[in-house]
């Protein structure tokens, strides 16, 4: 007998890239290209510029990082140049949409949506983290009873732990080999769960697609400078074959639901070559003389080496620490990982914040941060509100739009955008003041302009791949009318349509329900 849950939500971290939607509407994902047939397809928009570490929390609540509080994974403490690891759940300041369905009466069970946390109360079940590309707290459940049970059944996902590694092509073979396990057992532990009884609401999102896209990415386009031909006959193309891993899952669950199931599948942003010039953009500060370098004897007193070895120990550490120790133990876990924080060997050069104009703030690779030494805001600040804010903006702007790739004359920035343009509210209160959207459609080693003089600089950390801002849907089930939507949605809107969808209303939400989800014609 088949499952009737009303709503299957599956969605797909990081899938939407350009490929993936051909293979789509090829055949070459056949579970796709069916469900595609007699669905509703349409694209999704996602938060402007700061869409890599809030989509999630974005997608799951329904309001803006300006709202929700969370725009990158680590964040400015306001008030001070320190930096904190902004956990998610943690740092969230608005409900899950499932929080709203559970209130309702609805029954839910909720799988590894990325950076969520177990709730204290559900009327369902919730599974955190089984397998995600980014772990923020470790495998948990709610009820929590629940995790036991689950391990016990199927085992951990084979790949856990952080991603980011040198890999050659023998060890990218053995990491797309552990994804695809890991995609076997989200099917089973989906198939399991949907045949306990009908849901209201059933979600499950495979990050798989995540992981192998970040570093895959140069065995994929045969243009990219890591690229040969030796490593693409080891491995093959990983990214298609996490693609067609998740296209058979799909297919598989879809297998065990009945007809009557209103089904959504989104892929809520995409991968592309990493070209951006982020790993730059201190030594461009530095050279446009508006910000000063760390003195070597301040950078920190935990050698890189020894971060390696620590971050991932503190991590695991915290992910087996009881429950109740937790609460006494959070600010001795959160100073330690300020002491340890891991950079990214890509990282911009580290420049001294309370000694510089401006200084960079971590958003995203595709979108560099920029905040201004604001006095008045910032403890030491040096430009002062107002007429010389605004002016030194203005000139930063220009000087980073002058600056080109030196083996093809072109800009290595596309715009530079004033966050308050898009974002205002209590909550941006650490946010940058400038994103700087770089062009990423070639490799960047040497750039120069008139200010700057010629910076040779190679990109060499082990991330191939980077995120792309559009995504797509495909929505099938009693009253949706196939076809392509003309207008693209908000990422914002997918947590008021599942609640609308399901009788519940809420006032809370940025984000609009997508009629033709929420409310589809009647049959």
């Amino acid at each position: 007998m088949k499952a009737k849950p009303k709503l299957l939500f599956l969605g797909i971290c990081a899938g939407a890239h350009r490929d993936f939607a051909n293979w789509c509407r090829t055949g070459v994902l056949p579970s796709m290209q069916r469900l595609m047939a007699k669905g509703l397809v349409g694209h999704t928009r996602n938060v402007p510029a700061l869409f890599v570490q809030c989509t999630w929390p974005s997608f799951y609540t329904g309001t803006s990082p300006a709202k929700q509080g969370i725009h990158s994974w680590q964040q400015l403490r306001n008030g001070t140049y320190e930096f904190y690891r902004a956990y998610t759940p943690d740092y969230v300041r608005t409900a899950p949409f499932w929080r709203h369905l559970s209130a309702a009466g609805k029954r839910v069970a909720i799988l590894d949506i990325p950076h969520s946390g177990a709730e204290k109360h559900i009327n369902g079940i919730q599974l955190v983290e089984w397998g995600a590309h980014d772990a923020n707290h470790g495998f948990k459940t709610c009820p929590a009873s629940l995790a036991e049970e689950v391990i016990a059944r199927f085992g951990e996902h084979p790949q856990r732990g952080l991603c980011d590694a040198q890999r050659s092509a023998v060890e990218l073979v053995q990491f797309r080999d552990s994804l695809l396990r890991g995609i076997e057992g989200k099917v089973a532990i989906t198939k399991h769960f949907l045949a306990q009884e009908d849901w209201d609401f059933f979600a499950q999102v495979f990050t798989e697609s995540h992981c192998i896209g970040h570093h895959a990415w140069h065995l994929h386009d045969p243009n990219h400078p890591r690229f040969t031909e030796q490593d693409r006959s080891i491995a093959g193309d990983p990214i298609l074959d996490v693609a067609l891993g998740i296209d058979r899952a799909i297919g598989q669950i879809l297998e065990v639901v009945d007809e009557n199931t209103t089904v959504i599948v989104m892929a809520g942003h995409g991968m592309t070559s990493k070209y951006v010039a982020q790993f730059m953009l201190g030594d461009i500060l530095l050279r446009l003389g508006v910000a000063s370098r760390v003195p070597s004897a301040t950078q920190g007193p935990v050698p890189l080496s020894a971060k390696r070895i620590l971050d991932p120990l503190l991590t695991w550490g915290w992910q087996h620490t009881p429950a109740p120790a937790r609460q006494w133990l959070e600010p001795l876990r959160q100073h330690t990982r300020d002491l340890v924080q891991l950079p990214s060997e890509d990282a911009p050069a580290p420049l001294d914040a309370a000694a510089s104009k401006c200084f960079i703030i971590n958003n995203n690779h595709t979108h560099g941060g920029i905040r201004v030494n604001l006095a008045g805001r910032e403890p030491s600040g040096k430009v002062q509100p107002g007429m010389e804010y605004e002016a030194f903006l203005d000139q930063l702007g220009r000087d980073l739009l002058d600056i080109v790739n030196v083996e093809t004359g072109r800009r290595i920035v596309n715009h530079v955008i004033r966050t308050r343009d898009l974002f205002s509210g209590v909550g941006t209160e650490h946010f940058p003041d400038l994103l700087v959207e770089w062009a990423n459609v070639e490799p960047v080693r040497s750039v120069q302009s008139n200010k700057i003089g010629r910076l040779d600089k190679e990109y060499a950390y082990c991330r191939t791949g980077e995120h792309t801002p559009g995504g797509l849907f495909v929505a099938a089930g009693p009253g949706i009318s196939s076809g392509h939507l003309a207008k693209s949605v908000s990422i914002l809107d997918f947590a008021p349509t599942f609640c609308e969808a399901l009788g519940v209303r809420h006032d809370g939400f940025e984000g609009a329900a997508i009629p033709e989800l929420a409310r589809p014609r009647s049959v």
